[in-house]
């Protein structure tokens, strides 16, 4: 048996770190690439083309592919993801909004909502002003669109 075992005190400290650190610059350049595939089909001003040029370009070459992208579209690529981050945080706000409202509808809502009505005719300007008040004061019940206050049923005993 020629094959030579190498056991752990063959294999200096300095040759554990060396590994180490390529094997980090390795899995940093496939997080590079994919968030360079990733904003070449998110970027909306690139052509079909284009997009397919820049793709094959980073798979076929892709060290080569990888550092010209981000020397020739590294500043604007910063650009989009933060416009995408802001984006995703603003539907994020507006969920939340949405949600902590519990779907009532707010007082500015239900005075448009009765300004509509009033203009459609289907109530006089004084049920209109009666309407207002109840709503400015807090009293009147903001009912969701398409609803009207059911009156109470029956308790179970």
């Amino acid at each position: 048996m020629n094959a030579q075992t190498y056991l752990a005190y063959d294999y200096p400290l300095l040759n554990l770190f060396w590994t180490m650190l390529l094997v980090f610059l390795w899995i940093m350049w496939f997080v590079l690439l994919f968030r360079i595939i990733g904003d070449i089909f998110r970027d909306d001003q690139l052509g079909g083309w284009a997009k397919a040029g820049w793709l094959v370009f980073c798979l076929l070459l892709p060290f080569l592919g990888v550092f010209v992208y981000v020397i020739a579209r590294g500043k604007s690529m910063g650009r989009r993801e933060t416009a995408h981050a802001r984006a995703r945080q603003e539907e994020f706000n507006t969920y939340v909004r949405k949600t902590a409202s519990g779907g009532q509808r707010s007082s500015v809502d239900e005075l448009a909502r009765l300004s509509e009505i009033r203009d459609q005719g289907a109530i006089t300007d004084e049920e209109f002003h009666r309407a207002k008040e109840l709503v400015l004061s807090g009293h009147g019940p903001a009912e969701p669109a398409g609803r009207t206050p059911s009156a109470p049923g029956p308790t179970a005993r």
